[in-house]
């Protein structure tokens, strides 16, 4: 074998690892059929070629100014936060969607389980400097939801509807937690209001333990479907679920048009993805009614007495295979989150 031909080879390998680690999240979805219909994050750009804003910050005194990532595809400029909120407080007022659908996430309003805490019975807004992360050595922010926080789009488009198929994965801290209802991120009811079984399909994590649980004493990934947190198809319990023990979290949930839905997770910071429960849903939750709009930090009727932080996830329009989930895993972990240099 020729010397040339060996750097040759060597240098087209090289080539295709680069590929695979710039392709973001949203690349990875949209190549495998089934694309992000919405893409929500405030440490990164999850297309590799996305480069406009991926939030808003508010100063107190009513200013606000939009961080973009450092360039295409990449981290979120925490530069441009840290000088505007400089000597002052400063909430995320918008949680940009990335697909290019609008589908952005703004303060919640009151739902059908009660008014929020900031004025017009909104709920609050996140502080934007209470979830300091760095992906591979970069500063960012995570949306750090405590309770009475919450963010909502109630006229999403091009989101799952009906018995409509959709996947979900969202990173999040994986230590902060509670067992108040609902750490969510995913689809819901468009009236903030609990209108019945099966209409919402939303990534759970807590350790709420009042419908179905996992091992243990949590916390766990689960599904969100309205009218209870469901660990797999029973009710009340899957041995399969275990207790979340990382940092970086990946979280999952996925439902087909057919009588079948997954949850999956991992660590976020190394390794692979895991499935916790793929089977049929629970008695009474087929056919789906999702109605698609997109919540994050509450229930669908805007229950806001949980707690937890959300770095990065998204909405996909059809059922993502394992495979594409696992590639989608390989990048987040290639991102590099941690919590210090």
């Amino acid at each position: 074998m020729s010397l040339l031909y060996t750097i040759g080879r060597t240098c087209a390998l090289a080539l295709g690892l680069v590929a695979a680690v710039t392709a973001g999240p949203c690349d990875l979805y949209g190549a495998a059929g089934t694309p992000c219909v919405a893409a929500h994050s405030t440490t990164r750009a999850l297309y590799s070629a996305y480069n406009g804003s991926l939030y808003q910050v508010r100063r107190a005194d009513g200013a606000t100014t939009n961080v973009a990532p450092l360039s295409a595809g990449g981290v979120a400029n925490a530069a441009t936060q840290d000088s505007f909120c400089a000597g002052t407080t400063c909430v995320i007022s918008i949680i940009y969607d990335q697909s290019g659908r609008g589908n952005h996430l703004t303060q919640a309003p009151a739902g059908s389980a009660g008014s929020g805490p900031a004025p017009g019975g909104y709920d609050n807004l996140a502080s934007a400097t209470a979830a300091p992360v760095y992906l591979n050595r970069h500063k960012a922010y995570g949306v750090f939801v405590a309770p009475g926080t919450g963010y909502r789009n109630n006229a999403a488009k091009g989101t799952a509807t009906g018995n409509a198929a959709e996947g979900l994965y969202a990173v999040l801290d994986g230590t902060h937690y509670n067992g108040g209802c609902c750490f969510d991120y995913g689809n819901a009811e468009t009236n903030s209001a609990d209108t019945g079984a099966g209409h919402m399909e939303a990534i759970y994590f807590g350790n709420c333990n009042v419908w179905g649980t996992g091992q243990g004493s949590g916390p766990w990934i689960m599904g969100d479907l309205e009218n209870g947190l469901f660990s797999g198809q029973n009710a009340k319990y899957n041995g399969g679920d275990p207790a979340i023990k990382y940092r970086f979290v990946t979280a999952v949930v996925k439902g087909d048009s057919s009588n079948l839905w997954a949850i999956r997770g991992g660590n976020a910071a190394s390794g692979s993805l895991s499935t916790y429960y793929s089977g049929p849903r629970p008695s009474g939750y087929y056919p789906m009614k999702k109605e698609g709009a997109i919540i994050l930090g509450i229930g669908g009727d805007n229950s806001h007495g949980a707690q937890g932080t959300f770095y990065e996830g998204v909405m996909t329009t059809g059922y993502p295979s394992d495979a594409v989930e696992n590639s989608v895993q390989a990048n987040v972990v290639a991102a590099g989150y941690a919590t210090s240099l």
